[in-house]
């Protein structure tokens, strides 16, 4: 019997990393994940260890193709944004691989915003919230000013989804969904670079634009495989849902953001909006999607810390099962004095971070209020870019198995119907699926993501 003809999917989370095959009717047929350890760049700060990345990358997919009983046909990748891989003429790093959530100095950024037009103006233009480091051109733009040395050595800076198909191409490739996530880099308006990239001497770093359709003829290992560009793993994600149900859906990505986004919602961007992490990404068609952000799956991720060392237990919280009772008693005891509708700036200065776990007789309770204040938090996100006209709303990504969370999110959105998916893989999927054609004479099947009604 002969080998099974695969892709295989390299989906980079900032927390996660994973290397999915799947077959020619888009079947998961293996999964391996990592995490890997962060270094710390030249501030202390920490970041992506980038070579041991690229090492676990090389050595995994080698080990892949000669275990796993497939014939790997093609290889494509999906990545967290808001990151660039610096590179020198001779495709060696120039700096860290700088992480999104480092500080920015006030100073560059007002000097930044005075000479471009102000806050409000340039945001909107681009699409992107002012977020300091998460606006990757912002990381390009201090490098400039502050480390011009190193600026000069680079000759390119790739978006990390094409940084990734660079290790196996060594092609350059800037992808449009790389560009169309809260980079400040693209003007959505007249759907090109800003003008402030030509003026700072920025666009000369960019590689080609491609298609998220690219693709590459590579042999490796003496063996010929089509190799993708990359997608940003949010643009990504919408894909099957896109193909599979087509209109009036919001599909809420939950990692660690939890991106709601919203490929039906064309109405322009406001400064209320902007101010409130809202923002547009480029489909991989190339099309605006409205879209929101929280940052809850890292705050997540800190509170069930604070919560197991206070309490003294290392326990799984996915195993935590959903208790009304105990939601009411809390509901009760602790119900929200916020009036506002605002997405705060910080998690940690609103809901769960300022609570005292002292409050608390158990882990039970504290988890279940953290729960309740995160979904409060969610509702105010999400509420941006649902419409009238919206029906649905998918959510998928590690909350979508929170049952605690689900059936939060559906009180919270009683108009809607709430969904969790069960294929909860999305960007790998839509990385495979965006070069399906291009190895395999197979169709798309039809129905790829299941769903479960809350």
């Amino acid at each position: 019997m002969g080998l099974t003809p695969a892709i295989a999917i390299f989906d980079v989370g900032k927390t996660n990393k994973k290397l999915l095959l799947f077959d020619a009717d888009l079947k998961i047929l293996s999964e391996i994940s990592v995490q890997l350890p962060e270094i710390v760049d030249e501030d202390g700060f920490p970041c992506e260890d980038i070579a041991a990345l690229k090492r676990w990358m090389t050595d995994s997919i080698h080990e892949a193709s000669v275990t796993s009983g497939v014939d790997i046909k093609a290889i494509n990748f999906s990545a967290y944004g808001a990151s660039l891989v610096h590179l020198d003429a001779s495709g060696n790093f120039v700096t860290p691989l700088y992480n999104y959530l480092k500080p920015y100095p006030d100073r560059l950024r007002e000097k930044f915003y005075d000479t471009y037009g102000g806050e409000p103006s340039f945001s909107l233009a681009t699409a992107s919230p002012v977020l300091g480091s998460l606006n990757s051109g912002m990381q390009l733009y201090r490098l400039k000013c502050e480390q011009p040395l190193l600026f000069n050595k680079i000759k390119f800076s790739l978006h990390l989804p094409q940084y990734l198909s660079f290790l196996f191409t060594h092609k350059v490739f800037t992808g449009i969904t790389s560009i169309g996530c809260h980079t400040g880099l693209w003007d959505f308006t007249h759907h090109h670079y800003h003008p402030w990239v030509i003026k700072e001497e920025i666009l000369q770093k960019f590689a080609p634009i491609a298609s998220s359709d690219e693709v590459v003829p590579v042999k490796l290992n003496n063996h010929p495989i089509t190799f993708g560009i990359g997608l940003h793993d949010s643009s990504a994600a919408l894909i099957p849902y896109l193909n599979q149900f087509g209109r009036d859906f919001v599909l809420l990505s939950t990692g660690t953001w939890n991106i709601t986004l919203n490929p039906f919602n064309s109405d322009p961007l406001t400064v209320s909006e902007l101010a409130n992490d809202c923002l547009c990404y480029l489909s991989y068609q190339g099309k605006a999607v409205k879209a929101s952000r929280l940052l809850a799956g890292h705050a997540h991720e800190q509170q069930v810390e604070r919560i197991a060392e206070y309490f003294h237990q290392k326990p799984d919280f996915r195993t935590i099962h959903h208790n009304e009772t105990i939601i009411e008693k809390l509901k009760a005891e602790f119900s929200s004095k916020s009036t506002h509708n605002l997405v705060p700036v910080r998690l940690m200065d609103a809901g769960f971070f300022t609570k005292d776990l002292s409050a608390f007789k158990s882990l039970e309770e504290a988890y279940h209020q953290l729960m309740i204040d995160l979904v409060e938090l969610q509702k105010i996100s999400t509420a941006l870019v649902v419409q009238a006209k919206t029906k649905k709303l998918f959510v998928d990504g590690g909350f979508s198995k929170n049952m605690i969370f689900m059936k939060l999110l559906k009180d919270a959105f009683p108009l809607l119907e709430v969904y969790s998916a069960t294929l909860p893989q999305a960007s790998a999927l839509g990385a495979a699926m965006v070069i399906h054609r291009q190895w395999t004479k197979k169709d798309l099947p039809r129905s790829v993501v299941g769903l479960n009604r809350v």
